[in-house]
């Protein structure tokens, strides 16, 4: 089976979240199992495209409204990821060093999409299925059906992945014009609430639809920023799929981020080891409990919340804990946190930014991971923690519900509260305190974390079966 994935994030080449490192890894375990998987993506100005050697696989032009634009697709020749890496360049508008964040991003990925699409189109065989992700990608099914020069590639399958519902690619009717001519009667494809719905026109138009989790979906039932109706609509076409994590590069014996590999039989004196590392790095106290929060400093992940729910905790609890924070995002929430390591030396300290090492070095020092999330689709941060025998502290929500079972349950492994506020996050800290206190039992369920499989290998599966019905 070939299967061509089509995104605007693909881990190592450009990362912003967790939809780089699932397009990253998924189809290069497809690949193991014995499938042809290969990725596009746009060509930005990244580190990796002037570290790696590409070859000029195709050239082509459309016309875009009143635009005429020529585009160039390069292959990656080493197969250095696992998989066959593409890149789309369009001269002025793919060719930049940012993923996101540029005004015209709406007309940016949707050139992107006419070019993927026209590429393909060009092919003397069809791929089997085409998989989109996310809205930066979603129009693709409905171009691939319903534009004149297109049609011949409706027969092929395609599956569209929603990582993250709340952004979806809206853009007015005037629009309208830059698509390739396309059957005007199919409108209806195209909109949402009166305006062109990049995201709902996929959901419309995909073969088949899936979620990064299966309380995800439930969640997107009741409330989706505007599609909770489409959803219900087209619920018999959509399915959940909890991601995997890449045991290639998050696997606490191999990784070489960290300071101190271990495995199940070495994890007490590993995790220490690499502990010993961050506290002397960040002044913190080795014999007290360690809670991290690793990610970005957003009102979606509950960052807003984090100053006072630490300060609290570390007045009302005396201290008993240290706090380590590594992430970027809202400037209001970054100048909090920052300012806070002089207030709380000692017991506190930040890294404002993203740091690959220091991250790896967190999940395999810190004693708990804190994700008080208000969206959380699926996560992987709290299954990179349980790789790492670090016990995620989750609020119930979208992945984080269906991957982390709480000690107070049978085989559970983790700290679960219902509500992202201060309150939870404080009672939360309390619990972890003394779960940390018994240092036997806290050994014992390290240990069961370590034994949870929550690799690629499984969830290839589970899309492969996917893709053959």
């Amino acid at each position: 089976m070939e299967i061509i994935h089509v995104s605007a994030e693909c881990y190592p080449v450009a990362k912003v979240g967790g939809l780089g490192d699932v397009v990253g890894a998924l189809p290069k375990y497809q690949n193991k199992l014995g499938h042809i998987a290969k990725v596009v993506m746009p060509m930005y100005l990244t580190k990796y495209l002037y570290e790696h050697q590409f070859e000029v696989v195709h050239k082509g032009s459309f016309g875009m409204g009143p635009y005429h634009l020529d585009y160039t697709v390069i292959k990656e020749v080493t197969n250095h990821n696992g998989f066959d890496l593409y890149l789309v360049d369009i001269f002025g508008l793919l060719d930049r060093e940012n993923v996101y964040s540029y005004d015209d991003d709406t007309f940016r990925f949707l050139s992107f999409q006419i070019a993927v699409t026209d590429w393909i189109s060009h092919w003397r065989h069809h791929p089997d299925v085409v998989h989109v992700h996310d809205h930066h990608t979603a129009l693709i099914p409905f171009m691939m059906q319903n534009c004149f020069d297109y049609r011949h590639l409706a027969p092929i399958k395609t599956v569209l992945t929603i990582h993250n519902a709340q952004y979806q690619g809206w853009m007015g009717w005037d629009m309208a014009q830059n698509i390739p001519s396309w059957d005007q009667w199919k409108w209806g494809l195209l909109d949402w609430d009166k305006n062109i719905n990049s995201l709902a026109c996929g959901i419309k138009c995909a073969s088949k639809v899936n979620t990064v989790s299966n309380g995800y979906l439930e969640e997107l039932m009741r409330s989706a920023n505007g599609l909770e109706f489409l959803f219900n609509l087209e619920r018999q076409k959509c399915y959940g799929i909890v991601n995997g994590i890449d045991t290639e590069v998050w696997n606490p014996t191999l990784d070489s981020y960290i300071e101190s590999n271990f495995e199940e039989d070495t994890i007490e004196a590993g995790k220490l080891a690499n502990k010993q590392i961050l506290c002397n790095q960040f002044n913190l106290d080795i014999n007290k409990p360690l809670i991290v929060f690793i990610g970005r400093l957003v009102e979606d992940k509950g960052a807003d919340l984090l100053p006072a729910g630490i300060s609290d905790s570390i007045i009302y609890m005396q201290g008993k804990m240290n706090f380590l924070v590594l992430g970027s995002g809202n400037k209001n929430i970054e100048s909090s946190l920052d300012s806070m390591s002089h207030h709380y030396f000692g017991y506190y300290n930040s890294r404002i930014g993203y740091n690959e090492k220091l991250a790896h070095q967190m999940y395999a020092g810190a004693d708990f991971l804190l994700m008080p999330s208000r969206v959380e689709p699926c996560g992987l941060n709290q299954l990179y923690a349980l790789a790492y025998g670090t016990m995620p502290m989750v609020r119930r929500t979208g992945g984080l519900k269906d991957t982390v079972k709480d000690i107070g349950e049978e085989g559970g492994f983790g700290i679960c509260f219902n509500d992202t506020t201060v309150g939870e996050i404080c009672h939360a800290v309390y619990r972890a305190i003394n779960i940390f206190d018994e240092q036997k039992s806290f050994a014992l369920i390290r240990k069961r974390m370590l034994a949870i499989d929550h690799s690629w290998e499984k969830s290839a599966e589970i899309y492969l079966n996917l893709y053959k019905s």
